[in-house]
């Protein structure tokens, strides 16, 4: 705070007349108050009271009324306080003793001058600053839509070539891509931030489940989302995580639950654990895994993909029953992403 109200100075631009104004007015305060104490201080100070109303005007109308200011009390101090007084000579003494108010006048003036101009270019460079951020928001956001609908165009893309095919596998291979980009797309707006700094994990999960979910072609299902801890996600392990996580609820949505089933709920919890590690864990009530059922043997590419990812973060994916039923699927993580 301190040296932002100081570049409010000068405070005004009063022109030549106004200056001069300044200049008379700080002469005679200047004056008087040096009278006042003319009986109180010991020879040797003329300048006791000129010095302080010099900074003053110059701080606070600027440089030319500092100088007329200076040139008013050096006149009247040297009359009336630097001997003899009542004459403008300039014998030895006097001549050390203007020299000395004129260097340390000239000094003042010129060190409020530089200051000022200082803070004048700081604040023309800050303003410049804040507007190239605005600027780098501004096309930060436009490039995070055109990527989210370039990767909803491939999506459409690869759903109007599904209709060419007659393969049931590869009819089940491009809706895999299709659903997948679409989340990518659906979600990537909010994966960054143009400060770059982290989003709250429980927030960022809370939008994701609830994007995934409402894509899920109308299916009422409640889900939940629950956590004890602030971490955050770095922007470069939000895309990782968010296709783990997503791909976990559309698995559920997809193969967990019975047929008919009325009571479809997720619950999505967030857990700290030792060494600066977390778990994510999505759990739903449906029909449960089938009898036998092994991640490492499994055929699914969504799973294989998870796993992959959940390597790439430094952490590891499992998939197994739940609680009561049903299954939970777990990423464990690194605070810090490898």
């Amino acid at each position: 705070m301190t040296g932002r109200w100081t570049e409010n100075f000068p405070l005004a631009r009063i022109g030549v007349p106004g200056d001069v104004l300044v200049a008379v007015a700080s002469c005679a305060l200047a004056t008087g108050l040096r009278f006042l104490l003319d009986d109180q201080l010991p020879p040797g100070f003329p300048f006791l009271t000129y010095f302080p109303v010099v900074i003053l005007a110059a701080f606070v109308f600027g440089l030319r009324a500092g100088i007329l200011t200076a040139l008013g009390c050096g006149l009247a101090a040297w009359y009336w306080f630097v001997p003899p007084s009542g004459s403008f000579q300039l014998e030895h003494n006097a001549r050390i003793a203007m020299g000395f108010y004129g260097f340390i006048t000239a000094t003042e003036i010129a060190l409020v001058h530089w200051m000022q101009r200082a803070n004048r270019l700081l604040v023309a460079e800050r303003e410049a600053n804040a507007r190239l951020a605005q600027t780098r928001e501004l096309l930060f956001r436009e490039l995070q839509h055109r990527v989210s609908n370039n990767l909803q165009m491939v999506a459409a893309l690869l759903t109007v070539q599904r209709r060419q095919l007659s393969d049931e596998s590869a009819r089940s291979a491009l809706d895999e891509a299709a659903r997948r980009l679409q989340t990518v797309g659906r979600i990537s707006r909010q994966l960054y931030d143009p400060s770059g700094s982290g989003q709250k994990l429980e927030t960022f999960l809370r939008d994701l489940a609830r994007d995934v979910i409402d894509s899920s072609g109308g299916v009422s299902i409640a889900h939940e989302v629950s956590g004890h801890t602030d971490a955050s996600i770095a922007p470069e392990a939000a895309i990782p995580l968010a296709l783990v996580v997503a791909e976990s609820i559309a698995n559920a949505i997809e193969h967990g639950f019975d047929e008919g089933q009325d009571d479809r709920r997720l619950w999505i919890r967030l857990q700290p654990l030792a060494a600066e590690r977390l778990a994510v864990e999505i759990e739903d009530n449906g029909r449960g895994l089938p009898a036998g059922f092994s991640l490492g043997a499994s055929d699914s590419l969504g799973l294989k993909i998870a796993t992959m990812l959940a390597g790439q973060l430094g952490g590891s994916f499992t998939l197994g029953p739940g609680s009561a039923r049903g299954a939970l699927a777990r990423l464990e993580l690194p605070l810090q992403p490898a």
